[in-house]
Parts: structure tokens; sequence; C-alpha cells
């Protein structure tokens, strides 16, 4: 395993890192965790040579910023510069680990007048028009605008003294690399895309993206999702830059046949791992989370059956609503498969398989609340008659003269026995259990419950492979968990993420800095990284499933056959595979991975 570095704060002492992109401070998408999560490592190598540029495009961000609009170094300058021009500009601390400083553009004070002047620039100088008006692409221009005027006040400031390296992440940021190449500024420019703007469309859309991919045409692909400006800007930033970057082999792929580069150095993407708890303590939160868990599970199907929730395994996915890309189709396959198998076989064991994304819905369907709220009922219901029975059995056993245990149903009073009776006869139902617990704003039209209705998936009795689909993030305040996220992932006992599309993958990781085994796949950034850099995986809790070259039926047989292999494990097996795949985790520490990082910079200032 990869032994964590010590990054020091006199890499490239005669350069200053400016990083540029749409998620700072701006909490949209998984890029957002990968640029927080690496401030720490970037802090230690760069120290006071470093600061981020973000758009401010959002107010609520104000509660995590120490404003320095006094200070006086290099960056502080250059964006004073710039706010005394007129501009919005925003200088601060952002106060997160690692307290990077942060300069961020209000794109839209840009006026309407002005921005027209920049989009025909943008199309006299680059060949990139902007037809239509989407106010996502109006943003990006006038952030890219600006973005550039503060890059032009850094390099004065900076003069022969200092060499400046731009680090631009995606389209969306990438675009003031076009005219710094094209005005040939002192300075280095690198850009990292994390998926390419084509290959999210094509790979919905196309059933053998990954056959067909040499053989696309770019122009013509983007002209038919219609994103051409974005295809453009984002082709033009990998043409124009010094180094061009990107998270993973698979991406990296797409680079090569859809912006016609192939990329110089491969970012993979890191957490900030903070390892202090002793191994014991991630089965104690794992048992603590487990029981919250069991709670949601007996109020969804216990008023209609029972099973041993201590031979229950808790199965998840998570993640945007994409069910090829995420690879929803081929879990449900593989669970159907895996259901037909435990039954043949009576194998003595319960999955109930969570599917957690983001979809439209009106509201919680009333009668899985009104089930928790009865078993709740029952719950006080039973606490009471236990402190009744408690009370009378203490006085009994202090005046009786024999030893005998007396009758305890003597000791609880009429009313008592009536309204637990009464409690649990209203609680019990004839229904099958849902499998979703939310009312679809488009039911008819959802993939993952046409799939299960198709294949009778449907949580009856004899089904050992139970599911339900919940439609909405979970957190604290969730009235059917309530939970974090994070607290849901460590009580449950395996993350399932066997995707068709994903440039990276976070989900699996970060089951993995939690201690939770997972399965992904060689057509994701993180199990193509797995597959490459760690043959031992799987003793270490971490399952790939094989996609690039075989059939979707022959993966999803061997998805279920994971699966089976995980449930076929003792207790104690499970317990030994999360304190192993947790010791894995300090490998994908930014401490170790920010050397990738430092491989780009280094090319970019010898180039």
């Amino acid at each position: 395993m990869p032994k964590r570095s010590s990054a020091s704060v006199n890499f490239l002492p005669n350069a200053l890192l400016v990083e540029v992109a749409w998620e700072v401070c701006n909490q949209v998408g998984g890029i957002y965790t990968v640029i927080r999560s690496k401030v720490p490592a970037q802090m230690q190598s760069w120290s006071g040579r470093y600061c981020m540029v973000g758009p401010y495009v959002s107010r609520s961000i104000e509660a995590e910023l120490e404003r320095l609009d006094d200070v006086e170094d290099i960056f502080g300058q250059a964006a004073a510069r710039l706010r005394k021009r007129g501009y919005d500009v925003h200088y601060a601390e952002w106060l997160v680990t690692g307290k990077p400083r942060v300069v961020l553009l209000n794109p839209n004070v840009v006026e309407e007048k002005a921005l027209n002047v920049i989009k025909y620039l943008l199309w006299k100088n680059h060949g990139i028009g902007t037809s239509g008006d989407s106010a996502l692409i109006n943003q990006v221009i006038a952030f890219a605008y600006l973005t550039k005027l503060f890059f032009d006040e850094l390099v004065q400031l900076s003069g022969k003294d200092k060499t400046i390296i731009g680090h631009f992440h995606e389209w969306m940021s990438g675009l003031p690399i076009l005219d710094i190449k094209r005005e040939k500024m002192p300075m280095k420019t690198i850009f990292t895309t994390h998926a390419t703007q084509l290959g999210r469309h094509l790979a919905i859309n196309s059933p053998t993206f990954y056959a067909h991919l040499p053989f696309f045409n770019w122009e013509i692909e983007a002209k038919k999702f219609a994103v051409e400006t974005e295809a453009r800007i984002e082709f033009g930033a990998a043409q124009y830059c010094d180094i061009l970057t990107t998270v993973s082999e698979v991406t990296a792929r797409e680079c090569k046949h859809l912006l016609k580069r192939k990329p110089e150095v491969i970012l993979p993407n890191g957490l900030n791992i903070e390892r202090f708890e002793a191994l014991h303590e991630f089965q104690n939160l794992h048992s603590l989370y487990k029981e919250q868990i069991h709670q949601f599970v007996m109020g969804h199907f216990f008023n209609a059956y029972a099973f041993d929730l201590e031979k229950t395994i808790y199965l998840f996915t998570s993640g945007r609503f994409e069910y090829k890309n995420k690879g929803f189709d081929l879990t449900l396959e593989a669970l159907s498969h895996l259901n037909e198998q435990l039954k043949e076989e009576k194998v003595d064991v319960t999955v109930v398989m969570f599917f957690v994304t983001k979809r439209e819905f009106y509201s919680i369907k009333p009668e899985i609340l009104q089930s928790r709220a009865m078993m709740e009922e029952i719950r006080q219901t039973c606490e009471a008659i236990q402190r009744q029975v408690g009370k009378r059995l203490f006085y009994v056993s202090t005046t009786r003269d024999d030893h005998r245990l007396p009758e305890l149903n003597d000791f609880v009073n009429d009313y008592w026995k009536l309204r637990y009776r009464r409690t649990v006869q209203s609680w019990k139902s004839n229904k099958l259990p849902s499998v979703i617990t939310h009312k679809l704003m488009d039911e008819e039209n959802d993939e993952i419950l046409n799939f299960l209705n198709k294949r009778k998936l449907l949580n009856k009795k004899e089904d050992k492979v139970k599911v339900v689909y919940h439609p909405d993030f979970i957190n604290s305040t969730s009235p059917l968990f309530g939970m974090d996220y994070g607290q849901f992932v460590r009580g449950c006992h395996l993350g399932v993420f066997p995707s068709y599309y994903e440039p990276w993958g976070y989900t699996p990781l970060e089951c993995m800095a939690s201690g939770v085994p997972s399965v992904t796949s060689d057509l994701s950034g993180f199990g193509d990284y797995l597959l490459h850099n760690f043959p031992d995986h799987e003793k270490h809790g971490m399952f790939v499933v094989e996609r690039g070259r075989r059939t979707f039926n022959w993966s999803a047989k061997q998805l279920a056959s994971f699966l089976y292999k995980f449930l076929m494990q003792s207790r104690r097996d499970r317990i030994m595979q999360r304190n192993n795949v947790e010791n894995y985790s300090s490998a994908f520490d930014w401490g170790n991975l920010i050397q990738h990082y430092h491989e780009a910079y280094q090319k970019a200032i010898d180039g």
C-alpha cells in the first residue's frame, strides 16, 4: 500500500498556483468534493502561493467566508484592482479545512450590452457561437471574462519574479484558456476534464458507447444533443491548454477520441481521510446506525410480515438518477437472479436493498408514515406496560414468602391490555410492503418501478430480496430515517455501484473511508484504478464487476455471484472485512494522490 507523502511547502517556490472551478464555494455536483477535500494537501504544498477562483452566484455562501478585503498579498491586490474597475469581486478565506484564500467573481453584474460584445468576440476569435439565451452559458461566459481580467492583473503584479500556473476545471471554467493562449500571456495553463460533455450524453443514448467511441464525430454529436457551445468550449480548452489532464484512464479514452488529445497526466480523485478511530470503533458505529435502519425496516415491513433482523443484510446504492449510467439496471437484474437463487437454496438470510436517489415526487406515501407512527405507538405502549409490570413485580418480590416468579400478565391492568391489542391489530396489514417510499410525479414511466413490476420483485413474504426505493436524499431531517447519509452508509453492510459510465465514482471511495465494503465496475474511474494498482482489492472488500468487454447478462450474473458470496460470509468475516477496507482507504488520501498534481504542475513549468 502506498505511503502517505509529506508534501513540501517548497514545491515550485517561484510559482503561484490559481485553481479555477465553478464549484469553488458552490456546492453543485461531485467536483465540489474534489475541490474542497483537496484543499489541505494543496495548502501544505503551496502555502501562501495558492488561491482559488470561483463564481459568486449565491449569497448563502457568506456564512462560510471570512472577508480579507484589506489583505495586501498579491491575490488580494489583484482582486482590489479589479474591484476598483467597478466589478463585484470578493476576496475571502474559505472556512473549510485548510482555509484557502478565494476570489469570487460575480458574473451577474456584467451588463447585457457588454455580454453581447464578449459573445461576439468569442465567435470572431474562437468560432464559438452562442445561439439561444441560456442563463448558465451567459454566466459561464461572463465568469470567464472576469477570470481573464483577474489573470491580467495578476500577471502585471507578479512581473518576471513568479511563474503563474492557472489550473482550470471543466468547461464552465476553462474558457479563459483560449484568450490566454491567443494573447500569449506569460503563464502556464492546465485543463482538467472530469467527464466530457458528450461522454455523458452518448453513454446514456448509445447502447455500444465504448465500442463506437473511436467513430463518433464530436461536432455532429454536439449538435444532435444541443450542447454545441459547451462542447466547443471544452474542445478549445483541451486544445490550447499547456497540459491536459483527466481523472482516470476511462475518461482519458474519451479525451483521445472526443477531444482529439490524449491527456498528459491522470489526476485520480481522493478524500481528506481522517483515520482517528480505533478499529473496534468502526464496528461500534456500524452497530449503532444499523439499529436505526432496523427501526425503519420494522416500520416498513413488519406490519405485513416479520423476518429475523439478526440474519438481515443491508445493501444500498445511491447517486443521481441515471438508470443506465449509474448501473441501476444491472443492480436490479442481479438482485432478481440473487432472489431466485436464495429461494431455491432456502438460504436463511434476508436482503434489504436500498435505492437512494433523487426524483420528482408529491410526498411520502401516507400509509408508510402511518405505519411508522403506529409502530411508535406500540413502542410507547410496551414501555408503559414495562414500567407498570416492573413496579408491581418489585413490590411483590419484596413482600412474598416464596421465590416463584408470579404470573406477569396479572400485573397489567385491563386498560393497557386493551390498548396493546387494539394498537397491534390496527397496525397489521394484509398489503405487501411498498417497494417505494414516496408518491412519484411520473410513476408510470419510472424505470426502477417498471422493472420491479415486470419481474415481480414486489416485497412478497417469500422473497429473500426486499427492495426499498427512496427517491430523495437521506439526511437528519428525514422523517423516515432521521439520520445523516454518512450514518446511513455506516449502518449498511455493502454499497453497490456497478456503473456503466462513471468518470471517477466517489460513492465507493466514501464507503471505503467509512469501513463499508462496496462494488464498483471496470468502467468507472475508481474501479479501473483499483484493477491497475491494487490486485488484491477483493481481499479488502472492494469488488469490481467486469462490464467493459462483457455482455449485460454476464455482468449481472457476476454481480449476483459477488452478492451471494458476500451473504455467505460469517459475521466475524464481515467484521474483519470492514476493518480491512478502512485500512485500504489511506491509499486514497489526498496526502498520497496530490503527487499526481505535482507531476502536472512540474510538466507545465518544464514545457
